[in-house]
């Protein structure tokens, strides 16, 4: 049974994502503290307080896009922070992809590969995602013959295992881990945290946009099964969860109660928007 929007936690991507967002700052703490490196802004292209949450990449109409649940740039380096609840084994692969499409929004067709970015693609995750035990994953790409030989295409991917053995692992990094599987906040940066979960709960305007994309899925979802379509439905999703994004952004909750039943005028917006 899934929980209500009083009853989410750090955990849920939906909540990260805003928490994220409105808190720059803290987005940057918790990047230096994986990363274990200073940075010395965030943000996105020409607006160096705004994050980008649930941001969606479509290089071709007819392409399968990407949706990504915290988005943001500094030190001319782009990071991608996805929080992941369920343990998925195609994980590896979804990084791979994700790498690729964030490559190809970055590059504009003609440009010199030079001109790519460093980049991070960041999993948290609840569970362990290659039953190692390790809390901190993080790979590059190294030559099988020479493993001292770094490839250095400026890729690399992290993943987080909050239930790994927390021995080694630096104290503020361990205590984030332990807060997100459920254990009380412990330090200024965790107790921060929870503070800013429970104002989240509060906040009346993001309860109706998660109720609404809640309700979007769950139509989404009944129309893939009668209609036998599973892509369609994963591509129905992203497309309307961006739509509902920037609507409720703009205030405009008239124009989003007709988008979810009047399918012409939900394409139309959906041309609008660039979606």
């Amino acid at each position: 049974m899934s929980k209500s929007y009083k009853e989410l936690d750090l955990s849920n991507d939906f909540l990260f994502g805003k928490i994220m967002q409105t808190n720059p700052e803290v987005c940057k703490q918790l990047l230096e503290m994986i990363l274990d490196r200073k940075i010395t802004r965030i943000g996105v292209p020409d607006d160096a307080d705004t994050l980008e949450v649930q941001k969606s990449i479509r290089i071709t109409d007819d392409g399968k896009g990407i949706r990504l649940d915290v988005y943001l740039e500094g030190d001319d380096t782009v990071y991608d922070i996805e929080m992941q609840t369920t343990l998925n084994s195609d994980l590896p692969k979804r990084t791979r992809y994700y790498q690729g499409m964030i490559d190809l929004n970055l590059i504009e067709k003609g440009a010199a590969y030079s001109q790519l970015r460093k980049s991070y693609i960041i999993f948290i995750c609840l569970q362990d995602p290659f039953d190692r035990g390790k809390c901190v994953y993080t790979f590059n790409n190294l030559c099988l013959e020479c493993t001292d030989l770094v490839l250095e295409d400026g890729s690399t991917k992290v993943f987080l295992n909050a239930s790994g053995d927390k021995a080694g692992v630096p104290k503020e990094l361990a205590a984030f881990l332990e807060y997100l599987s459920g254990q009380p906040a412990s330090d200024p940066f965790t107790k921060n945290l929870d503070d800013l979960v429970s104002k989240a709960r509060e906040h009346e305007e993001w309860e109706v946009e998660f109720m609404t994309l809640l309700q979007i899925k769950q139509q989404e979802r009944e129309a893939g099964r009668a209609e036998g379509r599973a892509e369609g439905h994963a591509e129905g999703v992203d497309r309307m969860a961006t739509l509902t994004s920037i609507l409720l952004l703009n205030g405009l909750i008239k124009e989003l109660e007709r988008a979810t039943k009047d399918s012409k005028y939900r394409e139309e917006l959906f041309q609008k928007y660039n979606i």
